[in-house]
């Protein structure tokens, strides 16, 4: 029996954006294993009431159901340790969770800003007016006063992007010669940008959109074939 993993979606199918799910997306990839996608919106939350909580990405592994990104590849390089692996170690592991609080304080918001009305645009119907409601509690602030798609937000996303090509300047990924988890938990965000966004967040000449075209390609082309803009 094939794994299972509930993906967030847009208005359609094809539409996958969440960044927590295409980092286990990529981490599945990265062990060889063989799943099944299916496509959830924010507001299905029966479908994985199962899970005891109301979020994506969610895994089923025959008897076995783990919720959330980071214990969700865990375990995959626990129970499945004969494979690929995605830190190398206990300090790789380390090293992944520091990037992944990285992006979270200081790559996510700014990403989100840029990309927003187009998201919004790209939600189910469904979805449209609890994304609204839960955002703007968060943001204390409308989705249109927070957007900002325009020149100074894409230029303040390159800076602080920049600890990533100073790495990429020594190295081709963040793991050295072959990518590790910490790539992904990254690359994930440019695949949450690329699903819904037409908008130009990096350069072609910097070391970052060779980066990222080398993980598109990784797996047989798996992320770039994914539904998205030619960005």
């Amino acid at each position: 029996m094939p794994i299972k993993l509930y993906d967030l979606a847009g208005a359609k199918d094809d539409c996958r954006f969440s960044p927590p799910c295409w980092q286990v997306k990529m981490a599945l990839k990265h062990k060889g294993l063989d799943v099944e996608e299916i496509p959830w919106r924010f507001t299905e939350k029966e479908a994985i009431a199962f899970s005891g909580q109301g979020k994506v990405p969610v895994l089923v592994d025959g008897d076995k159901t783990v919720v959330d990104s980071w214990e969700i590849v865990r375990y995959l390089e626990t129970t499945y340790a004969d494979r690929p692996s995605l830190f190398d170690g206990k300090m790789g592991e380390s090293g992944a969770l520091f990037i992944k609080f990285w992006c979270l304080q200081a790559i996510n918001p700014i990403i989100f800003q840029i990309i927003l009305p187009d998201l919004f645009e790209h939600l189910h119907s469904k979805d449209k007016a609890y994304f609204r409601e839960s955002r703007e509690k968060l943001l204390g602030v409308t989705l249109e006063e927070f957007a900002a798609p325009n020149d100074a937000t894409i230029a303040a996303l390159r800076t602080a992007l920049s600890p990533l090509r100073e790495v990429l300047e020594r190295q081709p990924y963040l793991g050295g010669e072959q990518p590790y988890f910490a790539d992904y938990i990254v690359f994930a965000l440019f695949q949450w940008a690329r699903a819904v966004s037409p908008i130009q967040l990096l350069s072609k000449d910097d070391l970052i959109y060779g980066w990222r075209d080398r993980l598109l390609d990784a797996f047989n082309g798996y992320a770039r074939n994914a539904s998205g803009y030619p960005v």
